[in-house]
């Protein structure tokens, strides 16, 4: 991952807007500590941060077009741009995948960037500067894997940025750029314009059938185009379904380019692996019979209790939320990051989308009827960039590893979210005994790995860790927080006000760290059961009771319910 860090709209001397800019990109130079650019002119100021992947030597950024007029800023990865220059009659100046962009602009016209931009397959965020113009494009891929905020300073300038921490005490208002949106500052009004609206958002756009075959094939290809790299990379590998079938699709095209004799697009020759876990976790457990099916050169991260709690107050900081599913999550992911980034690993595959698009979390066995499990799926890609789309993507850039997900690529949610919803039920009509989660995607895969991981139960990425994890911090929150902070915790925090000792902690640290209404309105609030939308929490009475973030918060499901 990089970052980017725009000022458009100035309204001080360029040299001083430079400066602040410069500043205020440090904040989030830990996403790129590879090189820094920035260019400034009397209108824009653009930095950046620059985690080189592609292109090493030379697609340092800003990017710009051979007359200079063109400044491009972009965190993120275009998989399909060898086609696209193909097509383009542009004169490129690198060999980046994101100088594709820059050429869509160029030869297409921001007025039809809602067009262009519809082309791209790939995870970003930029902001593109049009001097001759002075325009400014600003747009963020269709779910969100890659973070962005923008917001207005006190002096009246906008300001984008890749994390929060660079504009929340500058700006008097900001807010999370929305996913598959783009604002063009030459257009009337001062809105982003959605360009990204699937036929799979209603219910009449997913009557496709059950094709093993054909989800097998779509999901392989993704995972082919996003092996893309000119740097050493790795697998995420928790033991579950979904990251497991990651890794062996990529160890898959690993061998078949290695017995083809080639290298030319630096595929490595040995797949590195990595799980994170206590000691005796699940998750390590699992991760470890992966491994050793696969024959990946494989890393287990044992961390300690202490350790993860320690860790608290720099997990809130770097992925900037108080959700609590997230926080659990994302701290003992952060403390891998690390080892991975020491082994000089620079690029993970990861498994994050599978559970939203499959209807994969436990509490989808309580779905009533098919059209409501495709509503609450649709809900959750809507709001994956505030959930395991922030947690995956800042507990790895904390260190300066950046995590693609190939589930989410636009191929394969395009396959799988207009699926018939009814083949992805547990229930079955007629009384049938129902089927395990995701059951579609696991027959989809059936040879590939193991059945004792093909068919292994979902466990959520904070419970399989091992169980002590969350036990941990509910008696930390207990030792922490009283019963009176508790029940005046809406005094305290009238916006989405904790309603647990642990939501409390969290959000306890968040406020401390970035003060004020406009940061807390960024994270989402309602209630939650084992990691559904608040809507969700209607489908089965005890949910109201008994709503938490954990899977063993769903009776009769897991094995291990609480």
């Amino acid at each position: 991952m990089c970052s980017i860090l725009g000022f458009f709209d100035l309204a001080g001397e360029p040299a001083a807007v430079r400066a602040l800019a410069l500043d205020r990109s440090r904040r989030l130079r830990h996403r790129g500590p590879d090189w820094s650019g920035v260019y400034s002119d009397a209108g824009c100021v653009l930095a950046h941060e620059r985690l080189a992947i592609v292109d090493v030597a030379h697609g340092a950024q800003p990017l710009r077009s051979a007359d200079r007029t063109l400044v491009l800023a972009v965190n993120g990865e275009i998989y399909n741009h060898a086609e696209l220059r193909e097509r383009l009659d542009y004169d490129f100046q690198t060999g980046s995948d994101c100088e594709v962009i820059l050429a869509l602009y160029a030869t297409r016209g921001p007025e039809a960037a809602a067009a262009w931009l519809e082309e791209l397959n790939g995870i970003f965020a930029f902001a593109l500067w049009d001097a001759a113009r002075g325009r400014a494009l600003v747009a963020r891929d269709p779910i969100g894997v890659v973070p962005l905020y923008w917001g207005r300073d006190r002096d009246g300038q906008r300001v984008v940025a890749s994390e929060m921490k660079a504009l929340h005490d500058l700006c008097s208002s900001f807010e999370p750029f929305p996913p598959g949106h783009v604002f063009d500052s030459g257009a009337d009004g001062q809105a982003a314009t959605a360009y990204y609206r699937p036929a799979w958002r209603d219910l009449s756009g997913a009557n496709g059938a059950d094709d093993p075959e054909h989800l097998r094939a779509v999901l392989d290809a993704a995972v082919r185009r996003q092996l893309m790299s000119d740097v050493p990379y790795g697998a995420l590998v928790s033991g579950g379904l979904d990251s497991s079938i990651v890794a062996a699709l990529a160890e898959g095209h690993r061998r078949l380019r290695v017995e083809a004799g080639g290298q030319e697009e630096a595929w490595w020759p040995r797949l590195h692996t990595f799980a994170t876990g206590l000691e005796g976790s699940p998750d390590l457990a699992a991760a470890r019979q992966v491994a050793d099916v696969l024959g990946t050169v494989h890393h287990e991260l044992v961390y300690t209790v202490q350790e993860g709690l320690d860790a608290l107050r720099d997990v809130i900081w770097h992925i900037e939320t108080y959700d609590v599913t997230t926080i659990r999550a994302s701290t003992p992911m952060y403390l891998m990051a690390r080892r991975i980034r020491a082994m000089g690993i620079k690029m993970v595959l990861s498994g994050e989308g599978a559970d939203e698009i499959f209807g994969g979390y436990l509490y989808f066995h309580k779905a009533p009827n098919a059209a409501e499990l495709h509503a609450e799926t649709v809900r959750k890609l809507g709001d994956l960039h505030l959930y395991d789309c922030l947690r995956a993507n800042k507990s790895m850039a904390a260190w300066g590893v950046e995590a693609r997900v190939p589930f989410l690529d636009r191929e394969v949610l395009e396959v799988a979210m207009s699926i018939d919803p009814r083949h992805k039920m547990t229930r079955q009509p007629g009384g049938e005994a129902p089927r395990m989660e995701k059951h579609i995607l696991r027959k989809a895969f059936e040879g590939l790995l193991p059945d004792e991981i093909l068919w292994r139960q979902k466990e959520q990425f904070s419970d399989g860790v091992g169980y002590r994890w969350i036990d941990s911090l509910r008696a930390l929150a207990e030792e922490e927080v009283s019963d009176d902070r508790l029940e005046r915790a809406e005094h305290r925090f009238p916006i989405h006000p904790p309603r647990t000792k642990e939501a409390y902690l969290y959000r306890r640290i968040f406020d401390e760290l970035f003060p004020g209404e406009a940061a807390a309105r960024t994270v989402p609030g309602g209630p939650s059961i084992a990691c559904s939308s608040a809507a969700a929490v209607a489908w089965d009475a005890d949910f109201a009771e008994s709503a938490d973030p954990s899977g063993r918060a769903v009776a009769g499901v897991h094995r291990d319910a609480w």
